[in-house]
């Protein structure tokens, strides 16, 4: 299986920007297509930013024209660059994917996202 571990978290104030990094530790199979997730407290986990094998990305409305999501598969890292942070994008953020062979979700150990107004 493999690991993912999320790092990048931090405070920040709201207007300011914070880069998310998961690295792998190894190659995410083709079949599988990871993303990043965000949980605020009592909220459900929620899907922020997805990125197919082929660069085909997908966003939450939310985070639309001020997140980017990117992977560097060199490295079998995934990024997260959020611009233009709010307050209510406050939560903890996690890189996970759903492994179609394995029928598991396979999810990092999450980093927090702290905006202050």
């Amino acid at each position: 299986q493999v690991q993912l571990v999320e790092s990048g978290g931090d405070l920040v104030q709201a207007g300011g920007s914070l880069r998310l990094s998961c690295a792998a530790s190894g190659t995410i199979d083709s079949a599988n297509i990871p993303g990043w997730y965000r949980q605020a407290p009592g909220n459900q986990r929620e899907l922020v930013a997805s990125i197919t094998p082929s660069g085909i990305t997908n966003y939450a409305d939310s985070v639309k024209g001020r997140f980017a999501i990117s992977k560097d598969n060199a490295k079998n890292t995934l990024y997260l660059q959020m611009n233009s942070l709010k307050t209510e994008d406050t939560a903890d953020y996690y890189c996970g994917f759903y492994d179609v062979y394995s029928t598991n979700w396979n999810w990092g150990q999450g980093t927090q996202v702290t905006v202050s107004s």
